[in-house]
């Protein structure tokens, strides 16, 4: 685990030696253990290393037997030593017990299809010397962050966009066409990020570069594979054969792995699975000094019932507040999920005893945790039995109508899975947002920057279209963005057992009456949570990282800090002041919450100011 920074050589008067390893130093929470480079003529490369595989032998960047090639490697490769016995066979030399290597020679033997044999999480980027060509790709699921920035000639890449701060070739700018999406969504559903220029290598992609130009594709994309036969036993032992292998895959280190628990049911099968394998593992768990808004005691129960440690902290208000222009600074672009924040302390914790911990991200989109899904699952049922003109007309005369009960269903029964998409107008829906922005909104709606990935599924059911959808933006941009972001932030590796190759593959064929229907989520996995975890626990609803944001911002010290914001230089240059006031105001009466409104805002504020502002935070060193 660590992370790496790169680019390009191509500025005759650079000092490419001082400008990489300041690119890897503005990333060495990522890796605080070592720091090395590599430099030619064409390219240069900075690697920053959290060592928990091969503690001694692992440094990178790593060369392959002739040092035709060489690798930066950030994740795990949890099937290496199978991979490693495959290519030791077809001849290739190790000079490490790295899962790294693994990548290098298998580059060497199979060229870009050695991604389909990777079991992990991962981002890297190999330099082949003789080709001149430069290959990078990412997981198949987006766990690992890749970005790149392209822009007059310029190429350059790594783990975070922080790190192209310090090459001098970099045009930070903000991409002032966007904010809108921003507001909608949380984050940009595409390729695309907050800085011009600055892309996300996208999910199962990998990319090539030559002097001969730019291209990347996508190498793996996933396909549902319904199967109608077992029963919801048989699929509940399918669910526990396949995630206890994957739970046991995910702890291979040479240094402790723990836990992180909560109250729900993802995070306690991990840890179920983990004891029940005979690992005596440390968990960690995070609450608010609010008895209302925390978990603790749950996750103590559960604990002390399995005879396992807890180790858990809470936090105040102050603590909140007072932490965000390090955790925006920390996401490279700004994330107003309030869940960030006790996630950024969680890890801290949890840093001072472990360098690795398994969480429970992703169980939600591969088997249907959500609630939008189970409202999904109502409006699927209602689009078989009643014909297309029908509920057309019938949404078009209730949204003519007032308000009455019933007419949020009739209204979105008419629109297809893309126009009713809910993650689109999570924050603010399209009409609504541009009476808080200075410039006048372009470009598509929310709904249509995010049809492409419907259209992908396009006649599935709308239960399965949204769980697809989901994975690829909400999981990818969101929920892995804040997990690595907040981890990596205090050097501590997470690891989601979910979200492993095979346990996809067998969530691919469970029909959505297993996953979310009949008021029921995550029904399969509770069923097959139900043999080991008590009720209480596979049976609770699912309640994220709740927390008093909303109260905070009604009392007096959080109130005018915000309003502060939204009264300063930087809220006059993109938003329209007295409308935030004036939202902030309505929130603070109680007669509305407004609280993920008003936190987007403010979120955004934060981070410009740590990227944009006059600080010298993200400032070019070189």
């Amino acid at each position: 685990m660590c992370g790496f920074a790169g680019f390009i050589n191509n500025y005759a008067d650079l000092d490419a030696a001082r400008v990489i390893e300041l690119m890897g130093d503005r990333i060495k929470h990522r890796g605080p253990d070592d720091a090395q480079y590599y430099i030619d003529d064409e390219v240069a490369l900075a690697f920053r290393r959290l060592s928990i595989i091969d503690l001694e032998g692992g440094r990178q960047p790593l060369f392959n037997e002739d040092e035709s090639m060489v690798l930066v490697f950030n994740g795990e490769i949890y099937n290496f030593p199978e991979l490693r016995e495959e290519l030791i066979a077809r001849g290739h030399v190790f000079a490490t017990k790295s899962d790294s290597e693994t990548i290098l020679h298998g580059y060497e033997e199979y060229g870009r299809g050695i991604l389909d044999r990777l079991r992990g999480m991962f981002a890297f980027a190999i330099w082949d010397k003789n080709e001149k060509k430069l290959f990078g790709a990412r997981d198949i699921f987006g766990i690992k962050p890749y970005y790149y920035y392209r822009e007059n000639g310029l190429f350059l890449f790594g783990s975070e966009i922080k790190s192209f701060l310090d090459h001098p070739g970099f045009d930070k700018r903000i991409d002032r066409t966007r904010i809108a999406d921003y507001l909608s969504y949380e984050y940009l559903p595409d390729e695309n990020t907050l800085f011009e220029g600055v892309y996300k290598l996208m999910p199962g992609s990998y990319f090539e570069w030559t002097e001969d130009g730019f291209t990347t594709e996508r190498y793996y994309n996933p396909t549902y594979a319904i199967d109608e036969d077992p029963s919801l036993d048989e699929w509940a032992s399918s669910i526990e054969d396949v995630f206890s292998e994957s739970v046991r895959a995910h702890q291979i280190a040479d240094v402790e792995v723990g836990g992180f628990l909560s109250s729900g049911v993802d995070s306690s099968y991990v840890v179920d699975r983990v004891f029940a394998q005979g690992t005596k593992i440390r968990t960690f768990s995070v609450g608010y000094e609010e008895e209302q808004y925390s978990e603790l005691s749950y996750a103590k129960q559960f604990s002390d019932e399995l005879g396992v440690e807890n180790i858990s902290n809470k936090i105040s208000a102050a603590d909140f507040f007072d932490a965000m222009p390090d955790i925006q600074y920390y996401m490279d672009e700004p994330l107003p999920n309030p869940s960030e924040n006790p996630l950024y302390f969680l890890a801290e914790s949890a840093a001072k005893h472990v360098k690795v911990v398994l969480s429970g991200e992703g169980a939600d989109e591969l088997f249907g945790g959500y609630p939008n899904y189970l409202a999904e699952a109502h409006l699927g049922t209602y689009c078989k039995r009643v014909p297309r003109p029908v509920r057309r007309a019938l949404g078009a005369v209730a949204g003519k109508l007032p308000r009455f009960k019933g007419r949020h269903f009739l209204v979105h029964g008419a629109m297809e899975p893309w126009e009713r998409f809910s993650r689109a107008d999570y924050v603010f829906e399209n009409e609504d947002r541009q009476r808080f922005l200075k410039d006048p909104i372009t470009g598509p709606t929310p709904q249509e920057r995010s049809r492409r990935y419907f259209d992908h599924v396009e006649g599935l059911d709308a239960v399965t279209q949204l769980q697809y959808v989901d994975m690829q933006t909400w999981m990818a941009f969101d929920i892995l963005l804040k997990a690595d972001r907040m981890s990596m932030a205090h050097s501590l590796e997470l690891r989601v057992p979910f979200l492993d190759k095979r346990v996809l593959e067998l969530a691919l064929k469970i029909p959505s009456r297993y996953r979310a229907a009949n008021d029921e989520s995550k029904i399969a996995l509770r069923h097959a949570a139900a043999r080991h975890l008590p009720e209480r626990v596979y049976g609770k609803e699912k309640l994220g990282f709740p927390s008093p944001l909303a109260t905070w911002l009604r009392e007096d010290e959080y109130y005018e800090r915000v309003k502060a914001a939204f009264t300063g230089e930087t809220a006059h240059e993109f938003f329209v002041p007295e409308a935030l006031v004036k939202l902030l105001d309505e929130h603070r009466s109680g007669q509305v919450s407004h609280m993920q409104k008003i936190w987007s805002f403010y979120t955004f504020i934060v981070w410009y100011e740590e990227f944009f502002g006059t600080g010298n935070r993200a400032q070019c060193r070189a």
